[in-house]
């Protein structure tokens, strides 16, 4: 079993309330292969929301506000979510602060990137779990 970013198979959970469909990874769930969940939302955390970005080890709102427990605590849901259905491999959003695996945005909200990992993508891999984005899978 799989666990997939939410926002890839059409559920609106985005920061800004949209979604990005990825045709791959609606597949995989419409075959009974993945389950979807959003860390940000199981963090506590509205859509549409603030746009979030991490700063060193903390996540930060546009507005500011640090966001860095709903963060740990919607990705700590998810990883219990993960094992529970004993996940080997997730499929989550490229270049976000949460589920960005390789390449996060750098904190500035600028659209600059940086190499690293979303909160979520991290503590997956921590817990040898492999990651991967949409634009990886095949």
């Amino acid at each position: 079993m799989k666990i997939v970013s939410a926002c890839l198979v059409g559920i609106k959970c985005r920061w800004d309330g949209d979604s990005r469909p990825c045709p791959k990874v609606i597949d995989l769930m419409k075959r009974g292969k993945a389950i979807p969940i959003c860390p940000e939302q199981l963090g506590g955390l509205t859509t549409p929301r603030f746009p979030a970005e991490q700063k060193g080890n903390k996540v930060f709102r546009k507005n500011k506000k640090d966001v860095t427990m709903e963060f740990k605590r919607g990705a700590e849901i998810g990883l219990k979510l993960a094992q529970m259905v004993n996940c080997k491999q997730a499929i989550l959003k490229s270049k976000s602060p949460s589920c960005g695996s390789g390449e996060i945005p750098d904190g500035t909200f600028s659209g600059k990137l940086i190499k690293g990992d979303g909160v979520f993508a991290a503590l997956l891999k921590k817990h040898k779990i492999k990651v991967l984005t949409e634009k990886e899978i095949k």
